[in-house]
């Protein structure tokens, strides 16, 4: 059992490495306070090759792995955190459903310039009353001739704000196998993108609200009986959260490090204090075991997908070492940590927030419980209890 990188993949590491140093690391504070995207970076990563790492090559895509992703990701958040967002935008989330799941018209249509970072996809899967219970969702699809009727509204969608084309979760019909999901484009009659609201991190989202949106059939992504293909693939969703999670703890980690070792207070630097060493041995630890779990879930991908057991588990562990780890470097940092002099701040908040996106680390601890016990535990009330 080898726990280290291939060469190959240590080769890319590198690579990935010196681009960031070189291209990315000035500006890096400021792009991660910007509510702005980044759209010139996201067409420097694209021409390095670094968008649709995870989408196969006949699509327009690289085809690599979810873990050279992985790699991808990890290498751009120690040194230009808001970067490796767009590395999740183009290689999970909704491009991956995508692109696992899109007609050939649909890839030929969007497809490249979702890879050249030219446009953008947004998710539209939560609403008002409808996040971690994803199957209460109300937003309707309702066939009239060539077209589908969509009306509801959706809430929290990453890139929202800028996106073009957005993959809608909708409701065909009643109960789990009358959910699916089509794609609506921006500009759209009917649809309309909301006043943008801010996350505590900064980062801003649009309600999305569709009254009478006249859909074209073509445009179904996935239709009725859909929704558990779509969660399968929600899972390289998951990866992609994760890993970002983790690097961004890490880089938190590394300021503190630095900071730990050239700040001095009573004389001495505060790496010298044993309170403060201890710390730093808790987190490294934490750190590294959460890591394994990462690289699990991403090597054990055969089909493509990465397994739910495996996506559970390093998600919910990389959501809490991620944050736990970025919060006590702002603690060990003090005054500097928490101004926004340094990314040690936007490290906690962005952390704190992959604990809620994507699956709540309760949702995900509930999930760990059905794969240990072999059986599924509703968190709905009985239905003599409604």
């Amino acid at each position: 059992m080898n726990f280290s990188l291939t060469d190959e993949q240590a080769l890319f590491a590198e690579s990935v490495r010196r681009f960031a140093n070189d291209q990315l690391k000035e500006g890096a504070l400021e792009r991660a306070h910007s509510a702005d995207y980044p759209w010139e970076v996201a067409q420097l990563l694209a021409q390095q090759g670094l968008l649709g790492i995870t989408i196969a090559p006949e699509d327009g895509g690289v085809g690599g792995t979810l873990m050279d992703a992985v790699i991808a990701i990890q290498e751009l958040s120690l040194v230009c955190p808001k970067s490796a967002d767009i590395i999740q935008a183009g290689n999970f989330g909704a491009i991956r459903t995508f692109a696992e799941y899109a007609s050939p018209e649909q890839k030929a249509k969007w497809l490249p310039d979702l890879l050249a970072g030219k446009k953008i996809i947004s998710l539209g899967m939560t609403e008002p009353d409808a996040g971690s219970a994803a199957t209460d969702l109300r937003t309707s699809a309702t066939e009239d001739g060539d077209d589908y009727v969509i009306n509801g509204q959706k809430i929290f969608g990453t890139h929202s704000r800028e996106a073009s084309v957005f993959l809608v979760y909708c409701r065909f019909a009643p109960g789990i196998d009358g959910i699916g999901s089509l794609l609506i484009e921006r500009g759209t009659p009917g649809f309309t993108v909301g006043k943008p609201a801010a996350f505590m991190s900064g980062e801003e989202w649009c309600p999305l609200y569709f009254e009478n949106v006249r859909v074209p059939k073509k445009n179904i992504l996935l239709g009725p009986g859909g929704f558990k293909r779509q969660i399968a693939a929600f899972n390289a969703e998951r990866i992609g959260n994760t890993a970002r999670s983790l690097a961004i703890g890490r880089h938190a980690f590394n300021l503190a490090r630095d900071y730990a070792s050239e700040r001095k207070q009573f004389g001495r630097p505060l790496c010298e204090f044993q309170g403060l060493q201890w710390k730093f041995a808790d987190m490294a630890m934490k750190l590294e075991s959460a890591q394994l779990l990462l690289y699990k879930a991403a090597v054990g991908a055969d089909t493509g997908l990465p397994s739910a057991y495996d996506t559970t588990l390093a998600k919910l562990a990389c959501n809490q070492v991620g944050f736990e780890v970025a919060c006590e470097s702002v603690q060990i940092m003090g005054g500097m940590g928490y101004s926004r002099e340094t990314l040690a701040e936007y490290c906690m908040l962005r952390t704190k927030g992959w604990m809620i996106a994507g699956g709540s680390v309760e949702m995900m601890k509930n999930r760990m419980a059905e794969f240990i016990f072999d059986r599924r535990f509703s968190q709905r009330l009985p239905k003599s209890a409604g």
